[in-house]
Parts: structure tokens; C-alpha cells; sequence
């Protein structure tokens, strides 16, 4: 797992006037929490935070002030909903071989059994519990061969050392379903039916 180091500024202002000038100098406000103590207000610079958080559930190795630093991970991002800014960030603190609760995205590999049956990813991400410094970026599963009917439950995706499932083992977590036959459009007869006769 990477680690991004990321110089952070402590900051007094708040409101949507102060998060404004923050943002048009290119910077994202956050907060810091976590282990019992006051939550820490921060001004980040936008284009580091934004290229750290391309890294699912990455590790970011806070340089607060010049004077301290800190482990934290991304909690929270808000994001403009239109042009896809970062707007603010909340970082959960972490420390060195400490257990944290995240989701790591499932990725698929392989091909289904033929038919044209369609995959569903019940689950996006799998909940799982991680040596905060040693957290996956994501699993992937071999769907080779599924067909209709044919699900994949939590206990079947592998995990690496050190990570375990936060959720119930039987947990669907991907399921194939049967192709859909097309439904004849409205007012025509169907393949091999006879229309209605007219009255």
C-alpha cells in the first residue's frame, strides 16, 4: 500500500466565505479526527490531495504545520457535483499497526458461462477490517465460468494476510442472472402467437 506525504495547513477560519477563498487558492479544507482527540481543521493543497486520493483507501502521512505528523486515511470526500472539484475532505487518524474498518472495491476477472447472462455486483465494495498500514487497494475474483443462478458470497473472495471480512461469510457479493428475452413492443403479437382476431 502506498504512502503520500502531504504538507497541511492548520486553519481558524470557517464558513462557507472562509471555504471559498480556500478553494480559489486551490486548496481543499478537511478535518482531522479520530483516537479521543478534538477534531483538527486543516487547509490542504488541491492537486496533491486530488492526485492521493486516485489510490483507494490510501495512506496519507500528514505534515501539519511544519511541526507535526500524523497517519491518516480519507473518511469522507465531497466532490462539486458539475465540474468534480474537491469541495472538502474528512481524514480519519491512524497509527502504526492499528486496526481500521474499510471498503476495498471487487474487481471481476474471467468470462461468464456462455448464454449472454449478466453479472450483478451486489456489493461494490467488500467491508473488511486492515493493519492500517498494510490496507489492499482492492480484491479480485474469478467469475470464469458462472452461470444464471450462480452467486459469489464474501467467504469465496480472497483476501490478503492480515485483512478479514466485517460482514456475515454468506454475504452475496456478486450474482449472475439470466439474460432477459426482449418483450414484444405493445400491440404486436409475440413470435410464433397468433394475433387476436378483431371483433
Amino acid at each position: 500500500m502506498s504512502e503520500v506525504k502531504i504538507s497541511a495547513e492548520s486553519r481558524t477560519e470557517f464558513g462557507k466565505g472562509a471555504a471559498r477563498r480556500i478553494r480559489r487558492a486551490d486548496k481543499v479544507p478537511g478535518v482531522l479526527y479520530g483516537h479521543g482527540s478534538d477534531p483538527l481543521h486543516l487547509t490542504l493543497p488541491g492537486h496533491d490531495l486530488l492526485l492521493a486520493l486516485r489510490t483507494p483507501n490510501v495512506l496519507i502521512s500528514l505534515d501539519i504545520d511544519g511541526k507535526t505528523s500524523e497517519l491518516a486515511i480519507p473518511k469522507a470526500v465531497q466532490r462539486d457535483p458539475l465540474k468534480g472539484f474537491l469541495e472538502h475532505v474528512d481524514l480519519q487518524l491512524v497509527k502504526r499497526g492499528e486496526k481500521v474498518s474499510v471498503e476495498i472495491f471487487v474487481h471481476t476477472e474471467g468470462e461468464l458461462a456462455p448464454g449472454g447472462n449478466l453479472l450483478e455486483h451486489v456489493l461494490n465494495a467488500l467491508p473488511v477490517e486492515a493493519e492500517a498500514t498494510h490496507i489492499p487497494e482492492s480484491v479480485t475474483v474469478s467469475v470464469e465460468g458462472l452461470a444464471a443462478g450462480d452467486s459469489v458470497l464474501a467467504k469465496d473472495i480472497p483476501l490478503p494476510s492480515g485483512t478479514k471480512l466485517t460482514v456475515d461469510e454468506d454475504t452475496v457479493v456478486l450474482q449472475v442472472l439470466a439474460a432477459q428475452a426482449e418483450e414484444a413492443p405493445a400491440g404486436e403479437a409475440a413470435e410464433g402467437e397468433e394475433a387476436p382476431a378483431e371483433a
